[in-house]
């Protein structure tokens, strides 16, 4: 059937605005516009926190599942201190730590569209002046008084950020990751499979361990 043609009785065929069949090159006119508009979105609402990250360490929004979060909660559930989600997105983990009494709770974001919604979620749940998003790059936040970690980061920036926290977090910190373990610890606990597992790490932990393989290497 050649493009433009009406299908079998009963079978929906591609219209265009005016009612008529839309032919091989309005088919295709579509499809470009559908490109342009997806790429138009990344380029208003996703790049503008980019700019000013070098390349390596740059971290493509990502929104976490509804179980991700619960699991990634289900980890922190309890403990006493500051929260704060290293790349918070649209916000939704910092609004159900902080419902879930991890307070206070903080976002770190640059995008400033994610940022925008992350305080309209907050106003929707009436949550606005409880929680804080903050237009911050991660790598230059001091994290010397957060206790509660979260990072939903792909793995490329493990590494360098678990240099970061390594050198930032207090022993009674817990880090925990979704999507991508870090690569050089061990985790404390694990909650979930596949694409819903986290890793929880305590710092003291983890600092114990690198200590104890520093000395290894020195004999």
């Amino acid at each position: 059937m050649e493009p433009g043609e009406p299908g079998e009785p009963g079978e929906a065929a591609w219209r265009g605005p005016g009612g008529g069949p839309m032919g091989g090159r309005s088919l295709l006119e579509l499809a470009v516009a559908t490109g342009v508009a997806a790429w138009a979105t990344w380029a208003v609402l996703l790049m503008p926190g980019f700019r000013r990250v070098p390349l390596r360490l740059q971290v493509p929004y990502q929104p976490s599942g509804p179980q991700q979060a619960a699991n990634a909660l289900a980890l922190l559930r309890g403990r006493p201190g500051k929260t704060v989600d290293l790349g918070s997105g649209d916000g939704r983990l910092v609004l159900e730590a902080y419902k879930q009494g991890l307070r206070p709770a903080v976002g770190y974001e640059l995008n400033p569209w994610l940022l925008c919604l992350s305080h309209y979620r907050a106003w929707k749940a009436g949550y606005h002046g409880k929680v804080s998003f903050l237009k911050k790059d991660l790598w230059k936040v001091n994290l010397s008084d957060c206790h509660n970690v979260i990072v939903f980061l792909a793995p490329s920036v493990k590494p360098p950020l678990a240099t970061k926290l390594l050198a930032e977090l207090p022993d009674e910190a817990r880090v925990v990751a979704g999507r991508f373990p870090f690569p050089s610890w061990t985790p404390t606990s694990t909650l979930g499979q596949g694409l819903e597992q986290v890793w929880a790490y305590d710092m003291k932990e983890v600092r114990r361990a690198a200590q104890s393989s520093a000395e290894g290497s020195r004999v």
